[in-house]
């Protein structure tokens, strides 16, 4: 009879895997490179050529505006900050936003002119704001990219108009989109703004799909005659937001139809679930040479994860403490792992930090605690 419980509980997750609902491959697409991903979690639920470096187009406004973003947060720039339209910006091709030469405009007008017009005029002036030139402005996108792990993209310009070696991917233009939407939530609404009169001149937003469906919110197309019509969007769902790039369509029509069927599958058959939360204690470490020899762990951020529609509930959570750990440490230094399994299988992981500092003990601690490891 006491069999009778770890026998009904095994039989009854036996079933629950047999009752999850199949994953079938996702849609066939007419794009030359497309991925879906995860917001919270990060994980790829379908992809193509997600690594080949193709033209991005408008696509680099993206990075324009992360650029921009960031000079706004630390204070080179206000909102109301008034930028000189130079010739340049003036005289750039392609959209506009029909600033004029020689004027000054507010830094949030050129924002929505880049992001709801996709205007090159906005962009460049912009550009040479935050980087006295958009050469040097380049640069620092670069700059950026690499510190986002972006590996295989390179910067020519803010605009997106080709050059020879102006180049991204579909896997970091997803990981470019995913830290807008995490580091500058406030800046991100301007992708669902459906239009933006300057000048007495009104244009609309370029990506259908804020029209077509109420969950999407952003974020921006692209089209030139080498790139074909492309298109990030992103949409949330019941809590659940994700994250799709499509490249080079056929048409506006091509873009979002592709982008919309991403969407519906990723929502249709997967589920994000927050499965540790980060700053709360997961285990108390043995520290040795710390004052009072032990201290409390956890993860620096939340640990999130996507599986497929009913795999959720069977995701375990397991903690590894590394064996020998030496004061004194940081809030960053790596003291373990935290491994996420289903069915056996490792599905994510996030590394164990102290939640404070660990300052070394008094020299008798040290000593005594040096002694100790020896035959730990």
């Amino acid at each position: 009879m006491r069999l009778l419980p770890a026998v009904l509980l095994t039989c009854l997750a036996a079933a629950a895997r047999a009752e999850a609902p199949p994953v079938p491959p996702p849609p066939a697409l007419p794009a030359t490179a497309w991925i879906l991903v995860d917001q919270d979690s990060g994980a790829v639920l379908a992809s193509r050529d997600a690594d080949a470096r193709v033209e991005p187009a408008s696509l680099t406004k993206l990075m324009t505006a992360y650029a921009v973003f960031h000079a706004l947060r630390d204070g080179k720039l206000q909102l109301a900050t008034e930028v000189p339209v130079s010739e340049r910006a003036w005289k750039s091709e392609g959209s506009r936003t029909f600033v004029d030469v020689g004027t000054r405009v507010p830094v949030e007008v050129l924002i929505q002119g880049m992001i709801v017009q996709s205007g090159n005029d906005a962009t460049v002036a912009l550009a040479e704001a935050v980087g006295g030139t958009e050469e040097t402005f380049a640069a620092l996108m670069n700059q950026y990219a690499e510190r986002l792990g972006m590996r295989a993209s390179h910067f020519e310009n803010s605009t997106g108009l080709p050059g020879p070696d102006h180049r991204m991917t579909v896997a970091d233009i997803a990981r470019l989109t995913r830290a807008i939407i995490r580091e500058f939530p406030d800046y991100y609404r301007w992708y669902s703004q459906r239009e933006f009169t300057w000048n007495r001149i009104t244009q609309p937003n370029r990506n259908g799909l804020l029209a077509r469906d109420p969950s999407v919110d952003g974020v921006k197309t692209g089209m030139t005659e080498a790139a074909g019509y492309c298109l990030v969007s992103s949409a949330k769902r019941d809590g659940m937001r994700l994250v799709a790039v499509v490249m080079g369509t056929d048409s506006m029509k091509a873009r979002e139809d592709a982008s919309l069927a991403l969407l519906n599958y990723g929502f249709s058959f997967f589920e994000t679930r927050r499965l540790q939360a980060a700053g709360e204690s997961l285990a108390e470490q043995r520290i040795y040479k710390a004052r009072g020899g032990r201290a409390a762990v956890g993860i620096a951020q939340d640990l999130w994860v996507t599986l497929p529609r009913g795999q959720a509930d069977q995701a375990t959570l397991a903690v590894e403490l590394a064996p020998k750990v030496f004061a004194p440490l940081s809030v960053s230094d790596r003291t373990g792992v935290v491994r996420v399994r289903v069915d056996g299988k490792v599905v994510a992981e996030a590394p164990l930090v102290p939640l404070a500092e660990v300052p070394r003990g008094n020299i008798l601690r040290r000593i005594w605690d040096t002694i100790l490891s020896w035959f730990a």
